[in-house]
């Protein structure tokens, strides 16, 4: 198996973790190799094998929505492909150009393309001849990964939420359109043949983090020290705190964000984690603390960029909770 597939189905298997499903038993009931996998030397898999893993992930997790939202916790390290991207790229058109050309790294049930308009630019999903048909829910669920994770690429290479002009689906997306909208950041439409993505032309000529490569590297290796590591049942807390650091290069997510993609209801969220005598607001701030005091206390970065990294706005508000968390202000610190 080939690196990068390996790393995109440990991916898998670790947001399967997050949601309280057994490694094992997901592995198991694919058949796949799971020690064989982790160790490096797993066959590549037969599209049987990948159709069942998503299959089982979906039923397993009880969500109908597992490749939209497994897209919505994905990030480009996820992949070890940031590396080349970054270093490759000054913009973001660069770095599109570059990710369509791994695309095939992650399936071969689509190809991508990129299209410009006078005022937009489009990034379509091309499904290959038959696909839909030999493997329709896998075909369905990668679709959907694929969208949501070409927003989430964008937003990692600019530390900013991209909102799509459109999103067009050529065919219904499912049941839950309020969370097709709510993930996707669009209301989908069925216009046009294609599945497509259609951003402000201005995102393409955008400067990415390239110029500061070591920021957007520690940031990555930051966060990907918070994967989660393929146990069998960790406890509700420490799912939601590993999703929380898995996404914090955009900030720290909302209760609402995370409840929806966890599919349950922000109150039925709220009651599970009281049971464990925690509070939704207290991992946020576990979280924020953690990666703010690592950043200031390596002092490599001023305390304007971490605040920004962080997804403060305005410094002051960084530097009042950062006393709050410590008792010094980041400059005392640093």
């Amino acid at each position: 198996m080939e690196a990068h597939q390996r790393q995109f189905i440990l991916s898998l298997l670790g947001y399967a973790v997050q949601k309280g499903v057994s490694p094992q038993t997901l592995c198991k009931l694919a058949h796949v190799n799971l020690e064989a996998l982790q160790k490096g030397n797993a066959a590549a898999l037969t599209p049987k094998q990948t159709s069942d893993l998503w299959l089982h992930a979906s039923r397993l997790c009880d969500d109908p929505l597992f490749g939209l939202h497994f897209g919505e916790s994905l990030q480009l390290a996820a992949l070890g492909v940031v590396g080349q991207i970054i270093q490759a790229s000054n913009t973001v058109g660069d770095a599109l150009t570059i990710a369509n050309s791994l695309s095939s790294l992650v399936t071969d049930l689509f190809t991508m393309n990129v299209k410009h308009g006078s005022k937009t630019f489009s990034i379509e999903l091309v499904p290959r001849p038959q696909a839909e048909q030999a493997w329709p829910f896998l075909f369905t669920q990668l679709r959907d990964m694929l969208m949501v994770f070409i927003i989430h690429e964008l937003d990692g290479l600019l530390l900013v939420k991209i909102q799509p002009a459109s999103v067009k689906f050529p065919h219904r997306t499912g049941t839950d359109l309020a969370e097709y909208e709510r993930v996707l950041r669009c209301k989908p439409s069925r216009k046009g043949e294609a599945y497509a993505l259609e951003f402000d032309k201005r995102y393409w000529s955008e400067p990415i983090l390239t110029a500061n490569y070591e920021l957007q590297s520690l940031l990555l290796k930051t966060v990907n020290r918070g994967a989660p590591a393929l146990k069998s049942k960790p406890s509700l807390q420490n799912r939601i705190h590993e999703y929380l650091m898995a996404n914090a290069y955009l900030g720290i997510l909302s209760l609402d964000d995370v409840a929806a993609n966890f599919n349950v209801s922000t109150r039925s969220l709220q009651r599970k984690l009281k049971e464990e005598n925690v509070t939704f607001q207290e991992l946020a701030d576990a979280v924020r603390k953690a990666l703010a005091v690592e950043y200031v206390k390596k002092g490599d970065h001023p305390i304007k960029e971490i605040s920004h990294m962080l997804g403060y706005n305005e410094l002051s508000a960084f530097s009042r909770a950062f006393k709050r968390w410590t008792g010094k202000t980041p400059s005392h610190l640093a």
